[in-house]
């Protein structure tokens, strides 16, 4: 999987309007605060022990401005910017005048002479090399300037020789994965089989190794928070630190495609099955626990407490796009879509500036009043983004996910031409072209015409119901195939539903939450002026949806009840409610008027 620039842009929608604000504003944002918080200036490498007017660096800071790199050659490629150009520029100065002579460049391990380098497992060089080859990929390609990419190719050869040639890191593959995908974008790039190599050796050869055995230095961690328990080919559950497992996953997907790896392959299907059946939000969100940001037991998925990093999410959606892409099934483009308009985009705010790392589906803030009320503290995720975090991995995630939202509208494999996300959009290569006329996801209206297409296949999301298609088709994992189309006009009913959870999640026993095509939608304090928790369904929902501006998406409005209760702490059991009209807001939307509790799942009745 990689992103050719010129075959597809988004014209219009919801999708449109998060890219223009990522390019107006957000990019800026980001980069504004990696500057004030030191992470642009660590790569000049003028830190020493003991100065006070430089900033120390952190060891994973090269992966932050990496990906900020990355998310601005995909926005100069969409649309020439000098401007950011100037800065991406500069970056790769400091890069290339501190990369040691071997090829080695780490802005952390480079102010710390005495450090030896590939020594400490966890402390994420490989992971930033990574993020930086990506960034040297997506800038070769938008702009044709090669510089980033030659220095990204000699430190290739420089991890080639320690890890592969002489083995004599120490260890054997790196503690937080992200190189393995980063090596077949080099690969796909420059068509050097070595990349191909690497990443078969670091994907292969983890689980099997002694050095990375017992490597771990915080006190929650294990072989399996690093996914070290388990080689590759006999992974059945996905465990450990959720970023990294979906990394990897996501490597593991792309190499088995690119190599015909069956084996490697019927893993990544065990390993999806197993978060999607089990371990993922109804948001697309992923990782129960904020202790190591990590997988736990099947159906464990609170609400309150709930951590679902963005990154995660993130990360799952490239897990996803490449399970996708080798097997066409809709079930994996579902889950972009899921992740896409919920767990994803409710980490950056309407304000553009401002982000969430952790997203829950519940704010309670008689807890916040709890919490000021006594010196014992018990940890609830923030309520309110903010501009930066101490570990500021989510936001530049996020500039480089919305900047390249290209890559999972449409994919082509033995001569079918697939239709994956349904936004306002165009396709161009050669003689094909493509042309979506939509308003989605306001509503399920879709019109597409086609030139040089000769088999299309249009997902039939699995929120849908009831579908028509003004053409002969026939259905195969959740996609319509048609023959020869032209122009096609595909409708899918809309409409508020509610969505109940397994029986064996217990966080979310005998409720239900409202989705509306594939956006999910939760309460807010702010708009229901009672205690959420008083708030019922009916299941006669009587819906009905309006356009917000603010939001972008529709609100809805459901018919509900509202439980009466007394001046009394207990009283005898009835069945005492009111009718009482309950409105809903998207929950990416969430958090973004002041401080207000929040709901995802109701009771019903």
């Amino acid at each position: 999987m990689d992103l050719t620039f010129s075959q597809v842009n988004i014209t219009g929608g919801f999708l449109f309007d998060k890219q223009n604000m990522n390019r107006g504003k957000t990019i800026h944002a980001v980069y504004d605060r990696f500057v004030e918080t030191g992470r642009f200036g660590a790569l000049e490498c003028k830190w020493t022990e003991g100065c006070t007017d430089i900033l120390p660096p952190h060891y994973f800071w090269d992966s932050d401005v990496a990906k900020w790199m990355e998310a601005a050659a995909y926005l100069i490629a969409k649309k020439p910017n000098k401007d950011l150009e100037a800065k991406i520029e500069a970056a790769i100065d400091s890069i290339e005048k501190n990369q040691l002579p071997d090829g080695y460049f780490n802005s952390y391990y480079l102010v710390h002479k005495d450090m030896k380098h590939f020594s400490n497992r966890d402390h994420h060089e490989l992971y930033c090399a990574g993020h930086l080859m990506e960034a040297a990929v997506a800038y070769y390609y938008a702009t044709g300037k090669d510089r980033f990419l030659k220095i990204m190719e000699k430190y290739a050869a420089l991890i080639h020789r320690i890890f592969i040639v002489e083995d004599s890191a120490d260890f054997s593959t790196p503690g937080h994965e992200e190189i393995e995908i980063a090596l077949l974008r080099m690969y796909t790039c420059t068509k050097n089989e070595l990349y191909l190599d690497m990443c078969r050796h670091f994907v292969l050869k983890r689980g099997i190794c002694p050095k990375d055995s017992g490597k771990q230095i915080p006190d929650f961690a294990n072989d399996k928070h690093s996914q070290t328990d388990k080689q590759a080919y006999e992974m059945e559950s996905a465990v450990g630190h959720t970023v990294r497992a979906c990394y990897f996953y996501a490597a593991m997907a792309e190499l088995a495609h690119q190599t015909g790896d069956e084996k490697l392959m019927a893993s990544c299907r065990r390993l999806f099955d197993d978060i999607t059946s089990r371990k993922m939000y109804i948001t697309g969100g992923i990782g129960s626990t904020h202790v190591g940001e990590a997988f736990t037991i099947p159906y464990d998925l609170p609400t309150e407490t709930s951590y679902a990093e963005t990154c995660a999410a993130i990360a799952l959606m490239f897990f996803s796009q490449r399970m996708l892409e080798a097997e066409a099934k809709g079930i994996y483009a579902d889950t972009v879509e899921r992740i896409l308009y919920n767990a994803m985009m409710s980490g950056v705010s309407i304000s553009e500036d401002s982000f969430f790392y952790e997203n829950v589906l519940e704010i309670n803030l008689f807890n916040e009043e709890k919490n000021n009320s006594t010196k014992h503290k018990e940890r609830f995720p923030i309520n309110q983004r903010v501009r930066v975090f101490g570990c500021s991995c989510c936001p530049p995630n996020l500039n480089r996910t919305l900047a390249s939202l290209e890559r999972y509208a449409y994919h082509t494999r033995d001569d079918v031409f697939y239709v994956d996300q349904y936004c306002e959009s165009e396709y161009q290569e050669g003689n094909t072209s493509v042309r979506q006329m939509t308003e989605y996801p306001l509503n399920g209206d879709v019109v597409i015409s086609f030139q040089g297409v000769k088999k299309a296949a249009l997902r039939i999301p699995s929120w849908c119901d009831h579908f028509a298609i003004n053409a002969p088709y026939t259905m195969k994992d959740g996609y319509a195939y048609i023959e020869n189309p032209t122009e096609i006009i595909l409708h899918m009913d809309m409409a508020a539903k509610l969505i109940g959870a397994n029986e064996e999640v217990n966080a979310c026993a005998n409720k239900a939450a409202l989705m509306y095509g594939p956006v999910l939608y939760c309460v807010e304090g702010i708009d229901n002026n009672v205690n959420l928790h008083r708030l019922y369904f009916s299941q006669n929902l009587n819906a009905k949806a309006s356009f917000s501006e603010f939001f972008r998406l529709n609100s809805i409005e459901v018919d509900g009840f509202l439980r009466k209760t007394s001046d009394r702490l207990y009283a005898n059991l009835s069945e005492n409610f009111e009718n009482h009209r309950i409105k809903f807001i998207p929950y990416y939307a969430y958090a973004n008027r002041g401080k207000s509790d929040m709901l995802v799942w109701l009771n019903y009745r």
